[in-house]
């Protein structure tokens, strides 16, 4: 237990200091090596074994989708749709806001691409209509964590690749809190609204012309819409697998973007095929450090030691599953979502099992408590990636991302912690879960 408390704490320092994901845990992984007296040799073609894995095909092609439709301008007529069903009412842009990025979600899969896309459109749009500019970063910040739980979510497919869960199931363990969270948002969104005098109101439209301006939207969004319907329609109705279903919405946005949304140029494509790229890269070696530390941590018996730890402390499943929870956000607040799942779910799982939560439902509880680690200090890089785009300082937008945290994600995270009903609804009218 030694080894991996100081491990944790060669990640923390390095994180901290600013190394990159992937080197903090290498880092952590030559330390464990020394310390335990292991030979690499053995270690890291075990680690390169694991990744070769179907599953993780789909990882490169929903990254390089969802920064396709970003690219692409797919942003504007969703949130001009949002904005024809809920924006003239008081408070309304940030409900657009809140809804854009849950149908951006359905989209990219990712918080970062949320914000980029949604929070470069919206938060000068909202700034004209009288919202200060720290609270529209704040909303951005914590609504863009519902691409981590609208389905197709890229910490699912992780979670089912290293789990060895379905992935469609652990799709569709999200989307109960998903909802829920959108309301709640929603609903505080209101409330905080009400306490801004200098927001401005458009003016109400009749029926007639609310329904003309609604159809003319969803006309223009249809596209954008199309695409989670493809991946979600063609995986849940057996058209095509998780992997393949990210090659297609891969081809299919890029012809929207040239010649639909006409966001797409060809310069723009090269780019983005070379971020993606970068990003893919960096995820690979982080991959491989994250596998040679959780075979190491596998080996010393580590996961049945936190069980043991957690069982000696109490047996009641109420508590344990409290300690679990403080240990994700923990794990959310120093590291992102992608390498928060990879470390946290194979250390865990021995623990649910034990004390009879099933694995789809702890999906959705390390995807919801990771989703509050993300805009939590010290870390929390969808907070100060919010924090660059909008132009603020954290002083500014801290009080707002507080209140959602606070009375929206840890509500939604308690809920589904402690209601499995909440996670395993849809997977069970599915068929995914008996």
């Amino acid at each position: 237990m030694i080894g991996l408390l100081t491990a944790l704490g060669i990640i923390v320092v390095l994180l901290v200091i600013g190394v990159p994901i992937g080197f903090a845990f290498a880092g952590a992984v030559l330390f464990l090596t020394a310390y335990f007296q292991l030979d690499p040799g053995l270690l890291l073609p075990s680690a390169f074994f694991q990744t070769y894995s179907v599953v993780l095909l789909s990882l490169p092609m929903f990254i390089f989708a969802g920064r396709i439709m970003g690219e692409g301008g797919i942003a504007t007529p969703l949130i001009n749709l949002a904005e024809t069903l809920v924006g003239r009412v008081r408070g309304g842009l940030g409900i657009v806001l809140v809804f854009s990025c849950a149908l951006f979600g359905a989209i990219s899969g990712t918080a970062s691409s949320a914000v980029a896309a949604i929070g470069t459109v919206m938060i000068p749009r909202m700034e004209e209509a009288g919202y200060p500019r720290g609270y529209t970063t704040g909303l951005i910040s914590c609504s863009s964590l519902l691409g981590q739980l609208i389905p197709p979510s890229v910490p699912m497919i992780l979670f089912a690749w290293i789990t060895r869960q379905s992935i469609a199931a652990c799709f569709l363990s999200t989307v109960g809190p998903g909802l829920l969270m959108i309301v709640l948002y929603a609903f505080l969104n209101w409330l905080m609204c009400r306490r801004i005098p200098t927001i401005k109101v458009g003016p109400r439209l009749g029926l007639a012309d609310s329904l003309r301006e609604t159809g003319r939207a969803t006309r223009h969004a249809s596209f954008a819409l199309m695409m989670p319907v493809l991946i979600l329609g063609g995986i849940y109705g057996g058209l095509f697998t998780p992997t393949e279903a990210a090659s297609v919405a891969a081809l299919y946005g890029i012809p929207v973007g040239f010649w639909i949304y006409k966001g797409l140029t060809l310069k723009k494509l090269w780019q983005t095929t070379i971020d993606s790229a970068a990003t893919i890269g960096a995820i690979v070696i982080m991959f491989l450090f994250i596998l040679v530390a959780s075979r190491v941590f596998t080996m010393q018996q580590v996961p049945q030691m936190i069980v043991d730890a957690l069982l000696n402390i109490s047996e009641n499943k109420i508590v344990i599953l409290m300690m679990a929870n403080v240990f994700l956000i923990i794990v959310g607040m120093l590291m992102d979502d992608i390498s928060g799942t990879l470390i946290a779910a194979p250390l865990l799982m021995p623990l649910m099992l034990k004390i009879g939560v099933h694995p789809v439902q702890f999906a959705a509880i390390v995807g919801t408590n990771l989703a509050i680690g993300a805009n939590t200090p010290p870390t929390a890089p969808i907070l100060y990636l919010a924090g660059r785009i909008g132009g603020v300082t954290i002083e500014e937008f801290i009080k707002p991302v507080a209140v959602l945290l606070l009375f929206g994600s840890l509500p939604v995270a308690l809920a589904t912690t402690y209601w499995p009903d909440l996670s395993l609804f849809l997977p069970r009218l599915m068929g995914y879960v008996h």
